[in-house]
């Protein structure tokens, strides 16, 4: 049996978009990725908003803390989800990298959120299913 392929999403502040990715992925896919996800300037906690969003679809994110990204991180990820273009990494990619391009939900509401949500789950399945 070959071992999950670890899958690393980054943005900002490791509080949404990061964070939907992640946890998305472990919904759909428990076992055959290990998700984590990181920030270049991280929060210092999840946005509500996207943990009301994800709680909707009966993912549990009080564990979820945001941190930073680290090169080590980056260079034991075999496939790296920035959730930006441009953002400043703490080092190479050694594996594959996606660049995915979602807006800083930071300020929204649920509505904006839960459609933010969707289309990260609609890339999200699109990957697990190259992965």
């Amino acid at each position: 049996m070959s071992t999950p392929p670890t899958v690393l999403f980054i943005c900002q502040h490791n509080a949404g978009r990061s964070q939907l990715g992640a946890h998305l992925l472990e919904h759909i896919a428990p076992g055959r990725a290990n998700p984590t996800s990181g920030g270049i300037g991280p929060a210092e906690h999840i946005n509500p908003v996207i943990a009301e969003a994800l709680g909707e679809l009966g993912i549990d994110t009080s564990a979820a803390v945001p941190r930073p990204v680290t090169a080590a991180d980056l260079a034991a990820a075999d496939i790296v989800v920035t959730m930006k273009p441009g953002l400043a990494l703490p080092g190479p990619v050694t594996g594959r990298l996606v660049e995915w391009e979602f807006p800083d939900p930071n300020s929204w509401g649920i509505d904006g959120v839960r459609d933010l949500r969707d289309r990260v789950l609609e890339k999200v399945r699109a990957l697990a299913l190259e992965a």
